[in-house]
């Protein structure tokens, strides 16, 4: 055989051979984003490029070998863009538009908000209520509240209730006060304050106890509330949000003998038309994965209510599970503002606001979910009140042993922490790890109202971050509480502690970005013993994903208050993009 022959037989079979060789097949997953910024959010915060998902969960986590690695149906090359885990918001009540609502949140003057209701009482005809959430006072070219009579010359012949932002105070006009019986005679309610004029007469607002009023205000019901509900859901998504906290939970439509009650006199701001437990399970049980994952916080029904409920913290699944025992209010807010301070207002001297409970109430109320293993998230804004919500925990967690079914660690948190207490009663905190759950975004969007009444410590240290976390090891996560909701403005005040004007109030206490993050992502998870299925974008965890168009630890600061979120993935199904402009 001649050498020509030898080699072309020799490629013959190397051709051969190598037709024969297993090539390695990708990897199959159903959706690969690549070409990115991601910010994973692991324990050392890595930077990667490309994540694959398969089904609900994260695939893989990596380069852009990771093209090479694994093949999907849908690849979407997010060209630079950041991708982050979606944000775990702690702390929010739904607030969906009901048909008697106007627009009022976004009104920037009090004659735009009289517009609204020049408009709202022709389109509903004399007599009937109309209602609104969310004005600020600093959103008025006026800056001032809303007055009765500001109300009256715009809806005379309507009973007219407006919720502030925060729902700590409302304005209502003349026709809701002769409903509800309210003139210069009525007395001030238990834990509220009805503001006057010079002569003594209402002058609109009413703080913390609006339901002297609310309760005449008919309830639209939920058969009218729940498709609202449904899309202020959906409106979650539209801002990076793909966990939340519902903090207006109730048990109330339960069936008796199980938690629930017969009551036909609920609150309208917290019962009747809202969505409780059971209108939850009802609507995530056919939608869920359409929707932001939620962890419902119970309001504080009564002990024997309380014990007969079969359910308790941790109950549910990945889409809708129970959450703390909260946010009974152990004292008011600033948009009262009647925050129970250790010291006066200033400028108001005798007045420090007012606490809700005395210490033997409130223990009881502590002590009742203690011994049914619930988790405990109650709200105490101002300084005085966290101390008093701490000495009540401190007293159920070191006497009150866990029952069987509950979590190994108890993992009890303050909603607010808005004011910071002494060291002691940080200490106290650090001692029986209670955490807290707290809103950033207070700082900027209530700016003025602290610099109104605080002395200079407390403006300096309101919505401390860096002293609770970093000197007493404090865990903390945030949240928006209506505020309006958005993490960003959220994240733009917990590392730059600006409020509108610029004004830096205690740089001391501000984060860094990666922290702030973390605290908006992962820590949000803790809080509901979920961290190891989601909170950051590592493989086998749920894929709960935003896209912003920009980076969120180089940008400049001012894109806080105006980035949008591109895109929010749930579950790894793409379940919001933002239209193109």
């Amino acid at each position: 055989m001649n050498m020509r022959r030898i080699v072309a037989g020799l490629a013959v079979s190397a051709a051969i051979a190598g037709l024969a060789a297993p090539v390695a097949a990708k990897e199959q997953a159903d959706l690969i984003l690549h070409n990115a910024q991601v910010l994973t959010v692991d324990p050392a915060f890595s930077v990667r490029t490309a994540v694959a998902v398969r089904g609900e969960k994260i695939l893989a986590v990596g380069g852009e070998d990771l093209l090479e690695a694994f093949t999907a149906a849908k690849v979407i090359d997010l060209k630079g863009r950041t991708l982050m885990p979606g944000f775990n918001d702690t702390h929010v009540h739904p607030k969906p538009v009901s048909p008697n609502d106007i627009a009022v949140e976004a009104a920037t003057s009090i004659a735009e908000v009289q517009a609204m209701l020049r408009a709202k009482a022709k389109e509903l005809g004399p007599g009937k209520w109309i209602t609104g959430y969310g004005w600020q006072e600093s959103n008025f070219s006026e800056k001032r509240n809303l007055s009765r009579a500001d109300l009256d010359a715009a809806a005379p012949n309507n009973p007219v209730a407006l919720l502030r932002a925060g729902s700590h105070s409302a304005a209502y006009n003349s026709a809701a006060f002769r409903i509800a019986k309210v003139d210069k005679s009525t007395p001030e309610p238990a834990t509220g304050l009805i503001e006057r004029d010079a002569g003594g007469e209402p002058s609109g607002i009413i703080r913390e106890r609006m339901d002297v009023v609310s309760k005449f205000i008919p309830d639209p019901g939920w058969e009218a509330m729940r498709g609202p509900t449904i899309t202020w859901l959906k409106e979650m998504l539209a801002l990076g949000i793909t966990s939340l906290h519902d903090a207006s939970g109730t048990i109330d439509d339960e069936p008796l003998g199980k938690g629930g009650t017969d009551s036909k006199d609920l609150d309208p701001l917290w019962g009747g038309s809202n969505m409780t437990w059971k209108r939850a399970r009802e609507i995530y049980a056919t939608m869920g994965d359409q929707l932001p994952r939620i962890t419902m916080y119970i309001i504080h029904p009564g002990a024997a209510r309380l014990k007969a409920f079969p359910y308790h913290t941790g109950y549910g699944d990945t889409r809708l599970r129970l959450g703390a025992i909260g946010e009974n209010a152990v004292d008011g807010g600033f948009t009262g503002p009647t925050a129970w301070l250790l010291t006066d207002y200033k400028g108001q001297p005798g007045f420090r606001g007012k606490g809700r409970f005395t210490d033997a109430e409130l223990q009881e109320l502590v002590d009742s979910a203690a011994k049914l293993g619930w988790q405990m998230g109650i709200h105490c804004i101002g300084d005085a009140a966290i101390v008093q919500t701490i000495k009540a925990y401190h007293h159920a967690l070191t006497t009150i042993p866990d029952p069987a079914h509950a979590p190994a660690d108890r993992r009890w948190f303050t909603d607010h922490f808005t004011i910071m207490p002494p060291e002691e009663t940080m200490t106290t905190m650090a001692q029986d790890h209670v955490m807290i759950s707290q809103q950033p975004n207070f700082l900027y969007n209530l700016d003025d109202r602290y610099a109104a009444l605080l002395d200079d410590w407390r403006l300096a240290h309101n919505n401390a971050i860096a002293t609770p976390v970093k000197k007493f090891g404090l865990f903390m996560a945030f949240s928006s509480d209506n505020l309006p909701i958005g993490p960003m403005v959220g994240l733009y005040a917990a590392f730059t502690r600006k409020g509108p004007s610029g004004a830096v109030r205690g740089p001391e206490e501000a984060v860094s970005r990666s922290e702030a993050i973390r605290m908006y992502t992962a820590n949000g998870a803790y809080l509901s013993w979920e961290e190891k299925i989601k909170g950051t974008i590592e493989p086998g965890k749920l894929a709960d994903m935003v896209v912003l168009p920009f980076d969120p630890l180089t940008a400049p600061e001012e894109m806080f208050l105006k980035g949008k979120v591109d895109m929010t993935i749930l579950g790894g199904k793409v379940v919001y993009e933002r239209p193109k402009s």
